[in-house]
């Protein structure tokens, strides 16, 4: 659907928002599904059994490029945490819910 729209979002998430508002506009569906996805939830960490295997089947590539993996993703951590704040940042401040410096510096906090 993502692609045969051209929508610049990748399936997955397209797919969760149509989820997301198929449950608000329906609820009982909402709660037929709930007992599955509850499943799912607790059972989460059988998500990333995969990764673990992954680890282990690239051990090599990682013992010898570990270094620069973990600095690629220290350094794109902080850069995505850095934009997310910034985008925050500006969000407030277009919708008004920011507060004025001047009540800052009286103590109005």
């Amino acid at each position: 659907m993502s692609r045969a729209a051209a929508l610049p979002l990748p399936g997955p998430v397209v797919g969760m928002l149509l989820l997301v508002a198929t449950c608000i506009t329906r609820p009982r569906l909402a709660d037929r599904i709930r007992p599955t996805t509850s499943g799912l939830l607790s059972h989460l960490s059988l998500f990333f059994v995969p990764a673990g295997v992954g680890i282990i089947a690239h051990w090599q590539l990682l013992r010898s490029d570990g270094l620069g993996i973990a600095a690629a993703v220290m350094i794109s951590t902080i850069l995505a945490i850095a934009a997310g704040a910034l985008a925050f940042t500006w969000v407030a401040r277009m919708t008004g819910s920011e507060e004025p410096d001047a009540l800052k510096d009286q103590g109005h906090e």
